[in-house]
């Protein structure tokens, strides 16, 4: 069983930047996908960014490409979500999602068996 830990929300206004990070209870060699999604509210959760072992391979939605930035540390069982030109429809509680194998869906939310608690995002302006 996975244990991800979220961390680095907070408030900050429109144009601004934040980092998230995901703690992994385990060495993040043997999780193949890691991702970011999101849920606003009165929305449902939607996928924002994933990252293969290797970070070989990364996926964007169309709506942050460009201004988000999507990577892990294996050595630190780390993952990170830099996030730049923030804009208030950012706005969400974003969760952290783990799956240990290869995906043709990497961005379907049903294909990651671990999640985190979320950290909230408020962006403000």
């Amino acid at each position: 069983q996975v244990q991800l830990v979220e961390s680095g929300g907070g408030l900050v206004q429109t144009g601004g930047s934040l980092r998230l990070s995901c703690a992994a209870s385990e060495r993040t060699f043997s999780i193949y996908l890691m991702g970011w999604f999101r849920q606003a509210p009165g929305k449902e959760r939607e996928f924002v960014a994933a990252v293969s072992v290797s970070g070989g391979s990364t996926y964007y939605a169309d709506s942050v490409r460009g201004r988000f930035t999507i990577s892990r540390d294996n050595a630190k069982n780390t993952l990170y979500l830099q996030m730049n030109s923030l804009k208030s429809e950012d706005t969400a509680v974003y969760y952290c999602a783990a799956r240990r194998s290869p995906t043709t869906t990497p961005r379907a939310a049903r294909e990651y068996g671990y999640w985190g608690q979320g950290t909230q995002v408020t962006v403000s302006s």
